[in-house]
């Protein structure tokens, strides 16, 4: 990979095949198989992923149990075996703006670097947006001290090591029964706290009471633990329920500031919409990822999109249509 940056403003920018927004594994995967295709790519990569606080994960074919920090290492040092991809870290994506040019470029992106002088300009043919989701865990003083280490936030990435403990599921969010259903496939021992947020009507608590479910809703005090492991949630009038591990769910938004600029189609809570093959309602604009509207939160499934969405954009761009 390249070190040489992008162009200032008063030059003349850098043109690429695809520019990738994000360096997680959707955009990581998307970069090999681009580069595979010999395509010219730029990775820009904010460097804060959301899975930074999880020590270990998990269904991902030959590294289950990886360290996600790993995995990225491990895929950026593969990477430099492709001379057609560049890596810019710390980098943001400041706006993307849609452009009309003979030669078939499509997008024009200002960018940032921290640490640099000003914003930089690259064109780009393509585009694939990659940049998964913003959260924001519930106002819980300790939570940040047991998160990714025995709470949460994927129960198909985590809970197989918390099976048959006693659990929490934390949260404010009106999705909270259909995850407890799910949670209480490894645990009968399962225990809501909704925080005091009206997120739990009556006939789903009745519901998830028959399946040995309990709702708590007086509002947290603060949770107990040590070195990452919790032990108990503490509620506001002092009462201590002890658990062994659970989840949380966090408020998630799609980090796609950057695009205030381009009418792409969006759902009603902001993802983009793509069809099955990652293609936007833009042309040349494609998403993989949780930046789409998100389905299961795993790195895998990140992964086979970003390849997905790799294999579909290099057919756009050379007019090829076939069944995949």
């Amino acid at each position: 990979m390249g070190d040489r940056e992008p162009h200032t403003a008063d030059a003349a920018p850098d043109v690429f095949d695809v520019l990738i927004v994000g360096g997680g594994p959707a955009g990581l995967s998307a970069a090999l198989n681009l580069a595979r295709a010999r395509a010219t790519v730029l990775v820009i990569d904010a460097g804060r992923p959301r899975n930074a606080a999880t020590l270990r994960s998990h269904g991902f074919l030959t590294r289950d149990g990886i360290s996600p920090l790993e995995l990225r290492k491990l895929a950026r040092a593969e990477l430099t075996a492709y001379p057609t991809v560049r890596m810019l870290d710390r980098t943001n994506a400041i706006a993307l703006s849609q452009v009309d040019a003979a030669d078939g470029i499509r997008f024009s992106a200002t960018i940032s670097s921290h640490g640099s002088g000003e914003p930089a300009t690259v064109v780009a043919r393509s585009a694939v947006v990659a940049t998964g989701l913003r959260e924001t865990l519930p106002a819980i003083p300790s939570l940040r001290g047991f998160y990714g280490m025995s709470l949460f936030s994927c129960a198909a990435c985590d809970a197989w090591e918390l099976q048959d403990r006693p659990l929490a599921l934390i949260g404010e969010t009106p999705d909270l029964p259909t995850r407890a259903r799910l949670i209480a496939r490894w645990t009968d021992d399962l225990t809501v706290f909704t925080n005091g947020a009206v997120v739990v009507d009556t006939v789903e608590e009745a519901e998830l009471a028959a399946s040995g479910i309990v709702v708590e809703r007086r509002r947290i005090d603060d949770l107990e633990g040590d070195r990452g492991s919790v032990s108990a949630v503490r509620l506001a009038d002092g009462t201590r329920i002890a658990i062994e591990g659970g989840f949380v769910r966090p408020h998630w938004d799609p980090a796609l500031e950057f695009l205030a600029g381009i009418g792409v189609d969006r759902d009603h809570e902001g993802h983009l919409l793509v069809d099955r093959s990652g293609r936007t309602s833009v042309a040349g604009l494609y998403a993989a990822g949780d930046a789409a509207a998100p389905g299961p939160q795993q790195l895998i499934v990140a992964a086979g999109q970003g390849a997905r969405a790799a294999a579909v954009l290099i057919h756009d761009l050379v007019g090829v249509r076939t069944a995949h």
